[in-house]
């Protein structure tokens, strides 16, 4: 969601020898003294030997929507692990791509399209520009071998990384298994937790939660597409009973770890770039929508005199639900579950749909952009989706629903916090940095990352996931927690990445 290719530049010091002329008689004039040389790198109290990696997307490697060979290589935990390699880490197996468009087959059959890039307006399909960029890794025919210490698996949500069969390719066409998983699974029946464990770990992090807010709320809150876990249930329904499995599994052979807590979803640009009001239409226009409105605003008014006294509608919902167009910006009509169901109380309202025109409150979320404006009936500029046609509940998140969501996410946060207080983990504040990165943009060395799509250069073009940048400084982020909490040192020997070096965009042309 990017050639724009941004060409990484190093900021290389250049130091100027200035030659300094003396008499004989002179005393040599001496220099600064040289900066001290920097201490070894140290791993405090870590074991890094055997460093595995659990999370979903972001642990994994993903940006503009897609996985890749590349961004895999700016994984987090492939960074970490290169770090690691320095104060006795081993090896760091991933299960890469076979390219860097993107995407999964199934036996051919494309399953996952590739990756995002900037096409000069927005986000687009790399195939747009590069129709020769179709996915070539097949989960039927070349699978890579384990074991793999990054056990991100994309899409996966806490209580998937208990269950075993998760990585079975005859459940991937009826929804039963992840195809990411199947590229990794040491077998049909493992689970992602047996595969971590199998290799004894010695030092881990875990990145969970997000997965199981995301999906429902990236479809407006539609349950049939993803159910948010709860926060409370047992081990495999809850989000509790979950966690505890995992990390009392996870530290039951004495490693030592990390966890990292659930970012709120107003940090996210996937629903905060869209305005409310993103409809310029001229006055002629305007009232012409108007009249096509003026049924559904009457009986809106007819039903508040019928019902008026009983209390079942008030006259702030009426104002709320009435829709009204005028020249210049306007927002969008959109389809309110949380309004009363007038036909309930009447039949003869049946006709009354649960319409308003959405406010700032409302997250109108990164896809509708594209679909805003088009024609539901070509040629007929009087059924123009988001205006004409009010906007489906998937495009949008109300504040109801934004409410339910932050809720559980404070429920998981919780639990990820005591979990870490408990078994002496170092913990990661993610939603704090991810708001900072939001309300004033985050700064490591000579660079501030903002979440600006496009280019804030913190999130990728999808919205959601970062950039391989914002990976270097997440990395930065998890190595001075270590030092912290275990006594390691990676920040005062100098072990830190310059996020410079890293890329905010991939041309279209890599592959």
């Amino acid at each position: 969601m990017q050639k724009i290719s941004i060409h990484i530049k190093k900021y290389i010091p250049y130091v100027l020898g200035v030659a300094l002329l003396v008499s004989c008689e002179q005393d040599a004039i001496e220099g600064p003294a040289p900066a001290a040389p920097l201490p070894a790198l140290s791993a405090g109290s870590l074991d890094l030997n055997t460093y595995v990696a659990l999370g979903s997307s972001e642990t994994a490697g993903y940006t503009d929507g897609a996985m890749f060979k590349a961004i895999q290589n700016f994984s987090y935990p492939n960074l970490l692990s290169q770090k690691f390699a320095k104060a006795g880490g081993g090896d760091f197996n991933q299960p890469l791509f076979n390219d860097n468009n993107g995407g999964l087959l199934l036996a051919g059959t494309q399953i996952i399209g590739p990756r995002l890039i900037f096409n000069g307006a927005g986000p687009a399909s790399i195939l747009s520009v590069n129709p020769g960029a179709t996915p070539t890794t097949d989960i039927a025919t070349n699978n890579p071998s384990g074991p793999f210490n990054n056990m991100g698996v994309s899409g996966a949500k806490s209580i998937h990384k208990l269950a075993p069969g998760y990585g079975n390719i005859a459940g991937v066409p009826v929804g039963l298994a992840n195809p990411y998983f199947v590229r990794m699974a040491s077998s049909a029946g493992a689970s992602i937790l047996g595969d971590a464990m199998a290799q004894q770990p010695t030092f881990f992090t875990l990145f969970t939660g997000l997965n199981d807010v995301l999906g429902y709320s990236t479809s407006g809150a539609d349950d049939s597409t993803s159910s948010l876990t709860p926060v409370n249930g047992a081990p495999g329904v809850g989000f509790d009973g979950t966690l505890a499995a995992l990390v009392s599994t996870l530290t039951s052979g004495g490693a030592k770890g990390l966890l990292i807590n659930v970012p709120k979803l107003y940090n996210f640009p996937f629903f905060t770039t869209v305005p409310h009001n993103p409809v310029p239409l001229k006055a002629s226009t305007a009232g012409a929508v108007n009249a096509a409105y003026a049924p559904y605003n009457g009986g809106l008014q007819a039903a508040y005199q019928a019902l008026q006294g009983t209390g079942l509608l008030s006259a702030d919902e009426v104002a709320k639900r009435t829709i009204s167009f005028s020249a210049g910006a306007n927002a969008v009509v959109i389809v309110d579950e949380s309004l009363t169901d007038l036909g309930a109380i009447n039949p003869a309202f049946a006709g009354l749909p649960k319409y308003r025109q959405a406010t700032a409150e409302d997250y109108i979320l990164l896809p509708a952009s594209a679909f805003i404006g088009t024609l539901a009936v070509p040629g007929n500029p009087l059924t123009a989706n988001g205006v004409a046609v009010p906007l489906a509940d998937k495009w949008v998140l109300t504040p109801e629903e934004q409410l339910k969501i932050s809720n559980t996410i404070d429920g998981y946060n919780a639990l990820i916090k005591g979990a870490a207080d408990s078994a002496g983990l170092a913990y990661v504040d993610a939603d704090n940095y991810y708001n900072i990165v939001r309300t004033q943009g985050l700064t490591d060395g000579k660079f501030k990352l903002t979440n600006s799509l496009v280019t804030g250069g913190f999130f990728s073009l999808d919205g959601v996931h970062p950039t391989a940048r914002a990976y270097a400084l997440f990395t930065n982020i998890l190595m001075k927690t270590l030092d912290a909490k275990f006594g390691s040192n990676f920040e005062a020997s100098g072990n830190l990445l310059d996020i410079g070096d890293y890329p905010t965009n991939f041309s279209p042309a890599m592959q």
